[in-house]
Order: structure tokens, then sequence, then C-alpha cells
């Protein structure tokens, strides 16, 4: 059963990656990784985060699901990519389900994925012609998070600030993986997104989580937009750096945030993905984030 969303105003999540610790040692030798799940959801439950994830630490955002899918061969296309018989992240969301009640699915974009990808077939004349197929077997993948027992399912798509994908057909294999669930949405892009606000505004999903941290212009590109009802998830920590923010920067980015959409509107999020931090950093910014928010809602 869907254990639907934390009943608290400003729910505090992450993107999704942590820092990889592997295991050492025997208990080890199967699976070095585990442990590093392991680490990574105690740590996000130690901060205090209402909405955690796997830690994403088996692999980079494109290899791990590229390695998996049928069809993809390394980093090439090599023939029709088609959907796993398996759940390729539901064994490690699964443990973090059986942790905390409240658990985000997380997927690689199709438009990024193909865009990460060499076209190595005749099956595909352009990354545009992947993109669907990729997102077929992705939404096979959101069902299974569902069955798991997720919360919702994010979709990260870095490469639509670029400027290298064609937003029109990314908001095609959006659609294919929102509709393949009930669960809320969430799409997650990285950058400025004053050039393609609008595009994303369109995006058929319930959360837009974008940076804001590093980019605190997009606060107000996205305050001045008709949101169409979205819930807007505010990026307020740099993942780029180890340097721990002051409680008192982050809580200015979330109490703009507030003011901006109102704070049953938002979540509280890092900008992207720590999994490149120092595992003391990262967890010490997110105990800083849960911090913060807690002294908004306080004035709520």
């Amino acid at each position: 059963m869907n254990p639907g969303l934390p009943a608290v105003p400003i729910p505090t999540t992450v993107v999704g990656s942590y820092p990889a610790v592997a295991g050492r040692g025997l208990r080890s030798l199967l699976d070095p990784m585990k442990a590093a799940v392991r680490n990574a959801v105690a740590d996000q439950r130690a901060a205090g985060i209402d909405i955690i994830s796997d830690g994403q630490v088996r692999a980079d955002m494109v290899t791990s699901f590229a390695s998996k899918l049928p069809g993809i061969t390394g980093q090439e296309v090599t023939g029709k990519v088609m959907p796993t018989s398996f759940g390729i992240t539901v064994h490690d969301t699964a443990y973090a389900c059986t942790q905390h009640p409240f658990v985000k699915g997380i997927l690689t974009g199709p438009s990024t994925l193909a865009y990460g990808l060499q076209l190595r077939t005749r099956q595909y004349r352009s990354r545009d012609e992947l993109v669907p197929d990729i997102a077929l077997a992705l939404a096979h993948e959101a069902r299974e998070l569902e069955r798991a027992g997720v919360c919702m399912v994010q979709v990260d798509e870095p490469i639509f600030s670029t400027g290298a994908a064609d937003l029109d057909t990314g908001h095609e294999g959006i659609r294919i993986i929102a509709e393949s669930t009930s669960l809320p949405v969430v799409l997650h892009a990285c950058g400025s997104i004053s050039a393609i606000a609008d595009s994303l505004i369109s995006m058929p999903v319930d959360v837009l989580d974008l940076e804001f941290s590093k980019n605190p212009e997009n606060l107000e590109v996205m305050g001045k937009s008709d949101l169409k009802g979205k819930k807007i998830g505010i990026g307020c920590i740099d993942s780029t750096t180890d340097t721990i923010e002051q409680v008192s920067e982050i809580e200015r980015v979330v109490r703009r945030g507030a003011e901006l959409f109102g704070p049953d509107r938002i979540l509280a999020d890092p900008d992207c993905g720590l999994r490149m931090r120092q595992r003391v950093a990262a967890r010490e910014k997110l105990t800083r984030m849960v911090e913060a928010v807690k002294n908004v809602r306080k004035d709520l």
C-alpha cells in the first residue's frame, strides 16, 4: 500500500545520491556496496530527513541503468532497448522501505540516458527515437518501485538545462513514465532554468525539483510563473562543495521559497545529488538543512 506523503509542512528530502562507502572484510566480499546502501540510509535517517532514498551508491546515474537494460552494451546502444525482467533499483530501495516510512524511488531520465550513450545500431536513427523506448523500460521500473512501497517516483533530467536535448521529446518520455504509476512524480532538473521554465512547467509531473542554492535566480523565475498546481522542490544546499552552509543560509532560501509558493507547496532538499561529497560533509549538510526547515516551520 502506498504510504502517502509525510504530514508535515515543507517535507525534507534528498535528490538521491549519497557518498558510496563500500564495506570491507569477509562479509562484504559478495556485495561490497551493501554496506554503502545501509550507511546512506542510516545517515539520512540520523539527519532527520522525511523522505529518504536508497543512496544510489552502486554506480553513476547513467551506468546504474544502462548496464542492466537489454539492448545496451557498456555505453553503446546495440539493439532495441527493452525493459528488464526485474527491478534494477528495487532491491536497495526495498531495503530503505524497511527502515523508513517514506522513501522515494529514483530514475535517471530517458533523455539523460539517451544522451549518455552512443548509437551503434540501425534500430534508432537518432536519440530522439531512442527516448520513448528507454521511457517504456523506465515505466516498468517505476511500477516495480511502486510495488516495493515507495511514496513517490523522481525522474532526473540534468540534460534538460543544457540545451542538448529536444524538450518535446523529453516531454513524451516523462509522460510515458508518469502515466505508468499512481504515485506523485517528481522531475529534477539541474542548473539555470530561465530558458526552459515554461517547458518544465508543462511537463506532466506533480513536483518540479530545482537548484535554488547555486542558482538563486531560479527562485524568482519560478516565482513569476504560473506553476499550474505543481509543487516545488527547493534545492537549498550547494551539492558542488564540501563546504557546510550555515543554518541561517539554508533557512533564507527555504523562507523565500515559502514566501513565493506557500509552505504547503514546497519540499526542501539539496540542489543535486551528494555522491561526490565526503560522507561527513554530506551528513552534516543534511542535518543542517533539517534544522533550517524546523526553524521555518516554527513560524508558520
